[in-house]
């Protein structure tokens, strides 16, 4: 599955890249459908942060890994 996650993110860094941030992968739990990020660049310190995570990247995610519970955004 990590391979999965690693390709979509591929495709969200380009719209991230516009607003200066991006995305790096931290871990995959395959047992529980769990995907861990952190948002880095312009994208950590931005306000908007919170609904990036859910409104876009964990909404992309799961559409294209069905397997995907939930994403969630841990610190630095």
């Amino acid at each position: 599955m990590r391979e999965k996650v690693e390709r979509v993110l591929h495709f969200i860094r380009s719209s991230l890249g516009f607003h200066g941030g991006d995305i790096e992968l931290v871990e995959v739990d395959e047992k529980n459908g769990i995907v861990k990020i952190r948002l880095i660049g312009g994208c950590a310190s931005c306000p908007l942060a919170e609904i990036t995570l859910k409104n876009m990247v964990e909404k992309i995610i799961k559409k294209e890994i069905p397997e995907v519970k939930e994403v969630m955004a841990v610190g630095s």
